[in-house]
């Protein structure tokens, strides 16, 4: 299903909502910390990748510390343009307090933010930035610096010689070209190595694969792979091992299997772009708006390399984790 509910219907809310406020009063909570369940749709651009499922999980966990109620629209086509607008046709229908909003396609989908916009629902937008709309802010992270920070990483442990080949993500998003461009910035500090080529991976595990195959095939010395991100790395991992052959592996994200292929050695590293923390900043700035609470023009998650020296910490699935306050999460941001 392409829209599923991830809390209890809005009358029971509503209706448990009503006795908090009756039985808190006495204990000196704050009127906009009770407020009746803020309705929230948030547009992710598929089901295929974890750092999405990771985003609705950081959501969800948020709606729940806030008393709000989360809505999933995610398309069942991975990146569908044509398939979110028409699921943001269904969500304007059912007039939500806000939207969390991450384009399938950031030019495609100017025009169903412009509905949204007229409809006068805020919009929050996360991960890929459009240039154009009215957004109360966006909460993603430097993919620039992902790019170049993971691609330095493995440059170094490469000892900054031999050939390297880069798996790109989607076209129509603003991250991929910014995660390149910062890999292109790391290559340039070292000389010695060779970029063989660089090939489309559509941010999807088994385009990837597709991809790493047919490279594997052309290039019978490959010494490090530059993933844009993890699924594309596990395809990457999944086609080197079907292949016997081994090269250093990076990726972003810091997903769980990223996590556990670290453990296993599989993997060199990933980059901790931690959407679970997207997805709660993006969900307590749209709250905060609502209640008429600051909420700064861009919210920045900081970088963090994961390896085999601090992997642990992130073998816990989103779905089990919290969500840190407001103020711990903007105070780590850059």
């Amino acid at each position: 299903m392409p829209i599923t509910s991830t809390f209890c219907s809005l009358s029971r809310r509503r209706a448990a909502f009503a006795l908090t406020i009756l039985v808190s009063f006495g204990l000196g909570i704050s009127d906009s910390a009770l407020a009746d369940g803020e309705r929230i749709a948030v547009f992710t651009k598929n089901a295929t990748n974890p750092s999405y499922a990771a985003f609705r999980a950081g959501a969800d966990a948020a709606a729940a510390v806030l008393h709000a109620a989360t809505v999933q629209y995610v398309p069942a086509s991975p990146d569908d343009p044509v398939e979110q607008a028409a699921l943001v046709n269904r969500m304007l229908t059912t007039a939500p307090d806000a939207v969390l909003f991450d384009a399938a396609d950031v030019r495609k989908m100017e025009d169903s933010v412009r509905k949204v916009n007229a409809a006068g629902i805020p919009i929050v937008q996360f991960i890929n930035r459009m240039k154009h709309g009215t957004f109360v802010t966006f909460v993603g992270a430097d993919d620039e610096r992902a790019g170049y920070m993971t691609a330095r990483y493995l440059f170094r442990a490469m000892h900054g010689k031999g050939r390297v080949v880069v798996i790109e993500g989607t076209p129509g998003s603003t991250t991929a070209p910014a995660r390149l461009r910062g890999f292109r910035m790391a290559l340039a500090e070292y000389p010695n190595l060779t970029l063989l080529a660089s090939a489309p991976g559509d941010y999807q595990e088994s385009s990837a694969y597709a991809a790493t195959v047919k490279l594997l095939a052309r290039y019978p010395h490959i010494d490090g792979v530059f993933s844009a991100n993890d699924s594309m790395a596990l395809g990457v991992v999944r086609a080197f091992a079907a292949a016997k052959r081994t090269a250093l592996i990076v990726g972003i994200n810091a997903s769980v299997d990223a996590a556990r292929a670290i453990a296993a050695g599989r993997m060199l590293a990933s980059e901790d772009y931690n959407t679970f923390k997207i997805g709660c900043l993006a969900t307590y700035a749209a709250v905060r708006h609502l209640r008429g609470q600051p909420v700064p023009a861009r919210v920045m998650i900081p970088l963090r390399m994961v390896d085999a020296t601090n992997y642990s910490a992130w073998l816990t699935p989103p779905a089990s984790r919290s969500c840190p306050t407001w103020a711990q999460l903007t105070a780590a941001g850059e």
